[in-house]
């Protein structure tokens, strides 16, 4: 069999493979398990392997591309055209393999373990950070059933809460209360691991030059930094700045027809915590930002006397995005000088 692409659709258990020849033509089916793909691929002349870029993929891809092999990988949302009548693992197989050999197709960089290693150690603090904001709003509705009325804010809450648990004018069950102790201890709990992460991620940014660079933009610190080093690396896979901030749908969603462009709100595509991130950050940075005596503080004001404060903030973010490409591509510091700067 001449194989030249060999489209892997990944299962958890079973994974379907369908390989094209230089024609276009499809020579092979065949259904396996998980862990026979590498050593049928071993025995393969040198071709393309392709896979969309899910769970498992990178991991597969790195040991694919050791035995000598090109693997590309895509993400899903530009296979699906790709598939010919009813959907099955077969057809998504060869769906696979036909939109890896498109000119045009864009593709995404395999990711090394330390990498995925930092992502998930994100993936871990969201979930955490998530689990305590839910238990927070629980414990607020338990006391405002019994007429307790806290201030906004976790700090307020924890006042608070020490304030009616040492005193005796706090008029509540003792299995309510024995309850309430419980999850505050579990929010306490949920502090220390958020914590501990954080300094992990501190101290992956002092270990790192790429990281150290980055936290000396304004609005970007160790999340951001980290959160972005494990999504892109040094961000080779974009050819500037402004394709950074497109694929974190950072910019206008276009509908244009007749010639007629029109813009709509930002697209709000790519990795959503990583957006959330950046515009957590230039929302924090944009005051500061806007009184500097800079390009970029020069920018800012215009922007701010003709457009809504949150469009600027999303612009901000976009020009954080392009300026920390620029940052990992040039192996330079932010320059305040000249951070106006398109990238």
């Amino acid at each position: 069999m001449n194989i030249v692409i060999l489209g892997i659709d990944l299962g958890k258990n079973l994974c379907s493979v369908a390989g094209v020849d230089d024609t276009g033509a499809v020579v092979l089916r065949r259904g396996m398990r998980h862990q026979t793909v590498v050593p049928f691929a071993s025995g393969l002349p040198r071709c393309v392997m392709a896979m969309e870029a899910c769970c498992g993929a990178h991991h597969l891809g790195r040991i694919l591309q050791a035995q000598g092999h090109e693997v590309r990988l895509m993400s899903p949302e530009y296979v699906w055209p790709y598939v010919k009548a009813q959907k099955n693992d077969d057809r998504d197989a060869e769906a696979i393999a036909e939109a890896a050999s498109r000119p045009t197709m864009r593709f995404v960089e395999l990711k090394s373990q330390d990498q995925l290693d930092l992502q998930s150690l994100h993936r871990v603090r969201s979930r955490l950070v998530n689990a305590r904001k839910t238990l927070i709003n629980q414990l607020r509705a338990i006391l405002l059933e019994r007429g307790h009325v806290i201030a906004k804010g976790p700090r307020q809450l924890d006042r608070a809460l020490d304030e009616m648990l040492a005193g005796d004018k706090f008029d509540i069950g003792g299995r309510m209360r024995a309850l309430i102790i419980e999850m505050r201890d579990e929010w306490r709990d949920l502090d220390r691991r958020i914590e501990a992460l954080n300094a992990e991620f501190k101290e992956h940014v002092r270990a790192h030059e790429a990281t150290r660079r980055l936290i000396t933009i304004p609005g970007i610190g160790v999340l951001n930094a980290t959160a972005l080093t494990a999504a892109i690396g040094d961000g080779s896979a974009f050819g500037r700045g402004r394709d950074l901030a497109a694929w974190l749908g950072l910019v206008p969603r276009q509908v244009t027809t007749g010639g007629r462009p029109k813009l709509l709100g930002i697209t709000k595509r790519g990795n959503k915590y990583l957006r959330m991130l950046f515009i957590h950050g230039a929302r924090a940075a944009l005051p500061s930002l806007a009184r500097s005596a800079t390009p970029l503080g020069q920018w800012l004001r215009g922007l701010l006397s003709r457009a809504h404060r949150n469009v600027v903030v999303v612009a901000l973010a976009a020009r954080l995005a392009r300026i920390a490409w620029a940052s990992l591509r040039q192996n330079t510091a932010f320059e305040p000088a000249h951070g106006a700067a398109t990238a």
